[in-house]
Parts: structure tokens; sequence; C-alpha cells
């Protein structure tokens, strides 16, 4: 499975969802997670760069793994969710600096696909955060964390990621025709 992950690590670094060092990826395995440890290149993740921590309770893992283990672990515990990208996508952070609570897409596919992306508040890896994210996601499959990034689920990784690369896309789109209708405006 840590193929998996590494496989959609590199692919969100390649495509500029994420910078190498940030973000994480985790997958459910019944009462546990594997989840990519804290500090993790997502475009170069190795077998030691994944570890399995309980969805209930933390261990001794826990200090190792991605500081937004908490956020996962309540995704896991309050949606169907099987898979989770958290990505720093720069336009989704742009426009959750922008917006108050939602990101209304303006292009076809997300206006379809998206309908509104949630923007969520809290603090890295804090129980604020891990219970906003799974509120929003129990009724989207995408969000955006005020100033931080997208966390998204899926049944696969790849449901994840493209949800990740919607988000993204819309917001690249909404960023840039508010821009162009503020100059004519203006």
């Amino acid at each position: 499975m840590w193929r998996e992950i590494a496989r959609f690590g590199e692919k969100l670094v390649k495509y500029g969802l994420v910078e190498s060092h940030f973000g994480n990826i985790s997958v459910r395995t019944g009462e546990c997670m594997l989840i990519t440890r804290s500090g993790s290149a997502l475009d170069e993740i190795n077998e030691d760069s994944v570890v399995e921590v309980a969805i209930d309770g933390t261990s001794s893992m826990d200090m190792i793994a991605s500081s937004e283990t908490i956020v996962h672990r309540a995704v896991y515990k309050n949606t169907s969710a099987l898979a989770i990208i958290h990505a720093h996508c720069p336009y989704s952070v742009i426009e959750s600096l922008l917006e108050d609570s939602a990101v209304v897409p303006v292009d076809s596919e997300g206006i379809y696909f998206l309908h509104k992306i949630p923007i969520v508040d809290g603090g890295i890896g804090t129980s604020d955060l891990a219970e906003n994210a799974a509120s929003a996601l129990r009724e989207h499959k995408g969000a955006i964390i005020r100033g931080h990034g997208t966390i998204a689920v899926g049944i696969l990784l790849e449901e994840a990621y493209v949800v990740t690369s919607q988000v993204e896309h819309s917001c690249m789109v909404k960023y840039h025709v508010d821009l162009i209708n503020a100059r004519k405006r203006g």
C-alpha cells in the first residue's frame, strides 16, 4: 500500500498541488490507517515514510506520524472515507483567505462536481480542526482549511486525488475570473 501512497505523493508534487515536504496522505486499513510520517517528502515516499496508527486511540507511532493524524482520525470516524489527501494547493489557500465560509466555483466542472467548497478553521493538528474538517467532509468530498490547504476524501486514493485536483482547478479559475472582473470595474 505504501507504493500507492508514493504514487499519489509524486503526482501531487509533479502537478504543483503541494510542495515536497508539505501535506500528508492516509489510507484506512480496518481499525487502523497508514499515514505519511511527519516531514516526509511526498515525492520521495518509501516504506519507511509511512506508519500505521490506530483510528481509535493513540500509540507511540503518533510521535512520528503526520502532525495532522488527529484530523485524519476524526474524518475516518465520522465519514465513509477510506482515503484522505491533505495538500497545500496555492490557489485554494488564496481563496480561503479571500472568502468567508465557502468557495463557490464558477467553472462548469466545479459547479457540477463540487457545488461549493467549504472553508474550515482550526490550527494545524488541533481538535478544533479535526472536528471542523470531519463535519465538512460528511457532506462534501473536499474542503479547504483556511490559510493551510485542501483536504479531500474518497473510497480510493485516486478519488481523493481527483477531488484535490478539482478543488485547486476551481479555485484557480475563480481567482483569475475575480481578478479580471475587478480590473474591468476599476
